[in-house]
């Protein structure tokens, strides 16, 4: 009796033994194939549309040339030598949760060269790292691409794809049915507050273009242009909107500017005009498309770090966003600088209306996070100024 006890136990503990062997093996055969296949996330929305504020405002920060590479094993370039030793990626992060904190901006738009690709190992990861500010407070933001994002490890499209995957991003690719250049061409509408009678309809309209990277002509490197396709997508567009909205004005986003801008040098500008304006040899007729067109009153620019002014061309202003990260060429002594552009809405009565005062100001790195060069882009009384 014993000696079948014995052996029945012995045979429940080789029977265990090797149930426990065989799911140890499965787990090891099919722990990759898990892997390959991780649990679902979904991307996390900002509330959708977006809306001017209960005062009637609305207010945008610019981001222009971040240039993030790697984080804090990323120099700084161009910064004073007492600095040097200290500074990284990181200073760039602390800059941008500075500004958010003393701004608090209803949305947020890069425009472009937000990471520098020579210096970021692993695309993706940078871009993390650059707009980590934002994700972390829930801040909606749209980008579009500078001439050098696509330089690490990634494309253009799988840039632009990837940025509009991102948590609280409202960038896209391309519009949906149109055969057009580029990757990051897409508009953004601002609805009117609740309460007032444009809830439902869209007072400010954003237009975010890409102007590409570099192209030859005629045998000659030069600057990307923004192409006849993109115009004929971004007149469309905006007569689509004015027939919705009529009085509602628009703000338009590039990287690269157009050659127009190199003669505010002779005809005034409000800021710094410290470098000459790098714009491509080809005149593709972006200002007479958005003269054409009457809804654009700004447009915003990246591109050329030291130029931070502001100018009026034929009645639509043009202005830098300034050089913004500390891994993108600058001026020791000169503070890296972001630009804030804030909208205000008009009374009807006790309501509010249509866009009364669009105006804007930069907002230094310094100690004092300095605000300069206050000015305003237009008003709906009276003709651009």
């Amino acid at each position: 009796m014993a000696n079948s006890f014995q052996f029945q136990a012995r045979s429940w503990l080789v029977f265990l033994f090797s149930l426990l062997s065989s799911l140890m093996l499965a787990n090891i055969l099919l722990r990759p194939l898990v892997d390959l296949n991780p649990p679902i996330r979904l991307k996390k929305l900002p509330q959708l549309p977006l809306r001017f504020r209960h005062d009637g405002s609305f207010k945008i920060l610019q981001v222009a040339d971040m240039h993030y590479g790697n984080g804090a094993v990323t120099r700084c370039r161009d910064v004073p030598p007492a600095e040097a030793p200290y500074c990284s990626d990181l200073n760039t992060t602390q800059f941008l949760e500075r500004i958010i904190a003393a701004e608090n901006p209803d949305l947020i738009v890069f425009t472009g060269d937000n990471i520098f690709g020579a210096s970021a190992t692993d695309a993706p990861e940078s871009l993390i790292k650059a707009f980590k500010p934002v994700k972390e407070h829930k801040i909606p933001w749209a980008a579009i691409l500078g001439n050098h994002d696509q330089e690490s490890t990634m494309t253009r499209l799988e840039l632009m794809d990837f940025m509009s995957s991102m948590d609280y991003s409202l960038s896209q690719v391309n519009p949906q049915g149109y055969v057009i250049n580029g990757y990051g061409n897409y508009h953004i509408n601002i609805n009117g507050p609740y309460g007032s009678g444009f809830v439902n309809r869209s007072v400010l309209n954003l237009y975010l273009m890409d102007s590409g990277d570099r192209e030859v002509v005629n045998g000659k490197k030069t600057y990307s242009w923004i192409k006849g396709s993109q115009l004929y997508w971004l007149h469309s567009t905006s007569q689509m909107l004015q027939e919705i909205s009529p009085a509602a004005p628009a703000l338009a986003f590039f990287h690269i500017p157009i050659p127009e801008v190199r003669d505010l040098w002779y005809k005034g500008y409000i800021g710094s005009y410290q470098e000459a304006v790098a714009c491509s040899t080809v005149n593709s007729g972006v200002l007479t498309s958005l003269l054409q067109m009457g809804d654009v009153k700004s447009v915003f620019l990246g591109h050329d770090h030291l130029n931070d002014f502001c100018g009026n061309i034929s009645g639509i202003w043009f202005c830098y966003g300034g050089g913004f990260g500390y891994h993108a060429y600058g001026k020791a002594f000169w503070p890296r600088r972001g630009r804030v552009i804030s909208v205000q809405l008009g009374k009807t009565g006790k309501e509010w209306g249509q866009v009364q005062l669009i105006s804007t100001w930069k907002r230094l790195d310094d100690q004092n996070l300095s605000k300069i060069d206050d000015q305003v882009l237009w008003r709906s009384s009276s003709s651009d100024v």
